[in-house]
């Protein structure tokens, strides 16, 4: 297993910066695509540069992304309060596709298991407190319609990272990705 100090060391090339700033970029103009049903629901794929950034450049990397991406979204288009919460949410989200996904080999399962990760401690635990916390709703009742949000986008979310990760990880020489195929 690849160490934190590992993914760590990927900050000091400017060349991994500048596609990690591109990958921002990205997950911000991707960020207007996002469909909002309800107050508490939004379906969108921001997550996919997050996922590209931990399959990069490790869970350091990917994690800073998270958060970074999560307050200038916000800055640019801010769609309710601005709560700190969300933004650990993002940044957990990033260190955990990073840890699943960095300098290992791209495969359905693994893709799989790290958005069941994400999902069930970031977006249905974390997130639904955060919800529950700043609109004053009990998690109890928020909890059901963010889990069948969950169980219906779980595998079209997992479908779509994979088919990304692998066409990223097809056409990019082996110098640009770490991962031995």
């Amino acid at each position: 297993m690849y160490s934190l100090k590992e993914s760590a060391k990927e900050l000091r090339k400017v060349h991994n910066l500048a596609i990690t700033a591109m990958l921002a970029a990205l997950n911000t103009v991707i960020g207007f695509f996002t469909i909002t049903i309800g107050e508490f629901i939004k379906i969108g794929f921001s997550f996919l540069t997050i996922g590209i950034a931990g399959m990069l450049y490790g869970p350091v990397i990917a994690g800073i992304l998270g958060g970074t991406c999560d307050v200038l979204n916000y800055l640019i288009k801010p769609t309710g309060p601005f709560f700190p919460g969300f933004t650990l949410s993002s940044i957990l989200s990033g260190f955990i596709y990073g840890l699943y996904l960095y300098k290992k080999p791209i495969s359905i399962r693994r893709v799989f298991f790290a958005k069941l990760t994400v999902v069930i401690f970031v977006d249905l635990i974390l997130t639904t407190t955060w919800l529950s916390i700043l609109y004053g709703k009990a998690f109890i009742i928020l909890l059901p319609m963010r889990l069948l949000k969950a169980i219906i986008m779980l595998p079209i979310d997992t479908g779509i990272l994979y088919i990304v990760l692998k066409r990223i990880t097809a056409y990019a020489s082996p110098g640009e990705i770490h991962q031995k195929r």
